[in-house]
C-alpha cells in the first residue's frame, strides 16, 4: 500500500531543500563574510543565512528542516535578498511557502548600481548580465541593439534561448544561426541537470517545445556543450557585420548569474560598435520574468 504525503507536507520538503541549495551556491565574499581558515561547509552557514536575513539561528534551521513553522512575507523577503534569489527563484520561494509577495517587481540583488555602472562604463563594448537560464537580468546601451531592440522586448521574454528561437530580428542578426543555436540548446540542457525540478526552467522548456520546431529537433539530440567563450559573428541593420569575441566573467559560482561581454577582433568592428553606441538610447536594466506555473496556497501552518 502507498502512503501519499499530504501537498503541505511535500511543499514544506521542497521549501527545505530550496533554501539549502540556494544557500550553498553562495560564497562568503559575495556577501561581505570572511571566509575564515576552517570552512567545511559549501556556501554559506546557516548561522550566516539567519545572520544576515536577521532571523534566529535555530528558526532557520527549522526552516531548511522542514518543519511546520509560520513564515511572514517580511521574513521570506529577508531571506530571499540574503540568498541573493533572482526573480524567478523569489517567485518560487514565495510560491512554496504559500504566501503572496508583497514585492513581486524587486530588483535582482545581484545586479547592484555598481555593476549597473560597470555595464555602462563597458561601452561601447557590449556587456549583458545573465542567469545560467539565460534570464536577461541588466545590460547596456550597446547590447540593447545588438541583437534586437531589447527595450522593446516584453520583460517576460527578455531571455537569450527564447530570443534566439522565436524572435525574428535576433535571429537574422546571427550569422551561422543555426549552428549557434544547436550549440545554445546544449548549453542550456547541461545548465538544467542541476535544475530538473524548478518551475521557472520546466515552463521556459514548455515555451520553447511549444513555439519551435526548430528548438525541438535540436533538443531531441540530447547534446551537451560547457560553458565557455568564443568567436561570434553579427550582422547587425544599424552598422553592419561584427566580429566579436564572447566572453563569460561569472558573479558567483560557475552555474549562476555571470557578466558577459563582446570584444571587438578588429578595428572595423570597434568602430561599428562605437557608432551602434552613439546610436542607442541608454539602455535600462532588464528584469527577466519568466511565468512560473502557480503552486497551491499551503494551509494552515508551515
Amino acid at each position: 500500500m502507498t502512503t501519499v504525503a499530504p501537498d503541505t507536507d511535500v511543499r514544506r520538503h521542497e521549501l527545505a531543500e530550496f533554501l539549502r541549495s540556494r544557500r550553498e551556491r553562495i560564497t562568503p565574499e559575495q556577501v561581505g563574510l570572511p571566509r575564515g581558515r576552517r570552512r567545511r561547509t559549501p556556501g554559506l552557514r546557516r548561522e550566516e543565512v539567519a545572520q544576515l536575513s536577521a532571523v534566529g539561528v535555530t528558526w532557520y534551521t527549522w526552516l531548511e528542516q522542514a518543519r511546520e513553522i509560520q513564515v511572514s512575507q517580511q521574513v521570506l523577503d529577508s531571506l530571499a535578498r540574503a540568498l541573493l534569489l533572482d526573480a524567478s527563484e523569489r517567485r518560487h520561494l514565495f510560491a512554496l511557502a504559500g504566501s503572496p509577495d508583497p514585492t513581486p517587481h524587486a530588483p535582482c540583488p545581484i545586479v547592484t548600481p555598481a555593476l549597473r555602472a560597470l555595464l555602462d562604463q563597458l561601452g561601447p563594448v557590449p556587456a549583458v548580465v545573465q542567469n545560467s537560464r539565460y534570464d536577461i537580468l541588466a545590460y547596456n546601451a550597446t547590447y540593447g541593439r545588438l541583437l534586437c531592440d531589447m527595450d522593446r522586448v516584453r520583460p517576460e521574454d527578455r531571455n537569450c534561448m527564447w530570443l534566439a528561437f522565436t524572435n525574428e530580428e535576433w535571429r537574422a542578426a546571427v550569422v551561422d544561426r543555426a549552428e549557434v543555436n544547436r550549440v545554445m540548446a546544449a548549453k542550456f540542457r547541461a545548465s538544467m541537470a542541476e535544475h530538473l525540478a524548478e518551475p521557472a526552467w520546466k515552463t521556459l522548456l514548455g515555451r520553447l517545445e511549444t513555439a519551435s520546431a526548430e528548438f525541438r529537433e535540436v533538443w531531441a539530440r540530447h547534446e551537451v556543450v560547457g560553458q565557455g567563450g568564443r568567436v561570434k559573428h553579427i550582422r547587425n541593420p544599424l552598422v553592419g557585420l561584427l566580429s566579436l569575441e564572447h566572453t563569460n566573467l561569472w558573479l558567483g559560482p560557475a552555474t549562476g548569474a555571470r557578466l558577459i561581454t563582446y570584444t571587438p577582433l578588429d578595428e572595423e568592428t570597434r568602430g561599428r560598435l562605437e557608432l551602434l553606441e552613439r546610436l542607442a538610447p541608454t539602455a535600462a536594466a532588464a528584469p527577466a520574468v519568466p511565468a512560473v506555473p502557480a503552486v497551491p496556497a499551503l494551509a494552515g501552518r508551515g
